[in-house]
């Protein structure tokens, strides 16, 4: 099939390289002329491991290109993906700016029939709003649908879940959109992870639900750890024990600092924002953010109640919200290291991928390439993302760098008694 897809972002270029790698045509149209430029010449733009291989691979052959011909790429294109940011507005409500001009450009350059295919995520009701933008800048009657197709691309792990997904949500009212759509995904879709078709309107909010539980599941268990510190139970021992109900299931009941990311924290956010829009109450999700908020610096309150902050060189390890991602977005690193410097700390800190990003807005931060030099003469350390090289360096030789043996280990990483006898004073998550 021949598809455009608007916007080069996250999801834009993973999905574009995705499809063309099962066969399709693909042109990814972008209004950024600096990064077209540098996609054309086989430069990837985000880090996801996978991505690059067969990004070249698919680029190489011509079965995906790029450009900032707008008319070109739409009247090329029998399906177009709308995968253009949905930043929050003031009012943590979805500025949807980007989405209506796109929808202005289709309605302008449409030539013949086009199935108008919305994977950014947006509020319920958006698709409708979408097919009136381009019925008043059509320049003719032309037919077209409009789609509700959410992803649930997971950073670290999106070449997997586009290949290997959990279920394919197309949102139509028309039947013909449908087959076509089905037909597009017909390649991934198996009997335990099917294509599953909705009214528009479902699958719009399917993804904010989606993400919205998980979120949810993340501050159930960060406020359960204050309980467990308070009484002496282990988290990990209580997230286990739930995780084998089957009912339950053990996906995203681990403690830690929060959740962060682009996704997350702006839906919670937004659903707040729709569900308060349509006069329904939203104290669950309100309780998730505030929650998760408070929950980024519960590291600094325990590293104050071990050492005097002010004067002090605090080492973290991980800026990036999640491990296998250089995504800093609403990252707790962010937080954790602003409450530091305003105590009078100083940061020292240290990414496996991230500190590219973190150089373009962290101030008065000494990054390093290395985790050992990082800690080297610390008054402390912090864990801050689960990197799995984390799990498995000497720290026996970390004992010795550090000034002081002081971890505070935000994602409960590290084994207790391991490294209170190695002479560690250790401070976990609920434990």
């Amino acid at each position: 099939m021949k598809l455009t897809l608007v916007g080069t972002g996250y999801v834009g270029l993973v999905s574009g390289a995705g499809f063309a790698n099962l066969g399709n045509d693909v042109i990814c149209l972008d209004v950024d002329n600096t990064k077209i430029t540098s996609l054309q010449n086989g430069n990837i733009t985000i880090y996801e491991s996978g991505l690059g291989e067969i990004f070249r691979r698919n680029l190489k052959n011509g079965r995906l290109q790029f450009t900032t011909d707008t008319k070109k790429a739409i009247q090329e294109s029998e399906i177009i993906f709308i995968c253009v940011g949905t930043p929050s507005g003031e009012k943590e409500e979805v500025d949807l700016t980007a989405v209506k001009e796109v929808a202005k450009s289709i309605g302008i350059y449409m030539n013949d029939y086009k199935v108008i295919v919305n994977k950014s995520t947006v509020p319920v009701g958006t698709a409708d709003l979408i097919k009136r933008v381009i019925l008043e800048n059509q320049t003719r009657n032309i037919e077209f649908d409009v789609v509700s197709n959410p992803e649930f691309l997971r950073e670290g792990a999106a070449i997997k879940d586009f290949e290997n997904p959990d279920r394919i949500i197309i949102g139509t009212d028309s039947e013909k959109a449908g087959k076509i759509m089905s037909s597009l995904y017909r390649s991934v879709a198996r009997t335990d992870r099917p294509i599953v078709i909705t009214g528009i309107k479902s699958a719009e909010l399917i993804k904010y639900a989606s993400n919205c539980m998980l979120a949810t599941r993340i501050s159930f268990m960060n406020q359960l750890s204050h309980l467990c510190e308070k009484t002496g139970a282990d988290i990990k021992d209580v997230s286990r024990g739930m995780g084998l109900d089957r009912r339950i299931g053990s996906r995203f009941l681990h403690a830690g600092i929060g959740y962060g990311g682009s996704c997350f924290p702006k839906d919670v956010k937004a659903l707040i924002a729709i569900l308060n829009k349509y006069g329904c109450d939203a104290d669950l999700f309100e309780a998730v953010h505030k929650i998760n908020e408070k929950q980024k610096v519960v590291v600094v309150e325990k590293l104050k109640g071990a050492i005097d902050i002010k004067g002090s060189t605090i080492a973290l390890w991980g800026i990036s919200f999640k491990p296998k991602t250089d995504d800093i977005r609403e990252a707790p690193a962010i937080e954790i290291i602003k409450k530091l410097q305003e105590m009078g700390g100083r940061v020292r800190a240290f990414d496996p991928v991230a500190v590219d990003n973190a150089k373009k807005i962290l101030k008065d931060v000494k990054l390093f390439d290395d985790p050992y030099e990082t800690i080297r003469d610390c008054d402390a350390l912090i864990i801050v993302t689960e990197w799995d090289e984390f799990r498995n360096l000497d720290m026996r030789a970390v004992k010795v760098l550090l000034k002081r043996p002081i971890i505070i280990d935000g994602r409960n990483i590290y084994d207790p008694k391991e490294l209170n006898e190695l002479g560690f004073k250790y401070f976990g998550i609920g434990r």
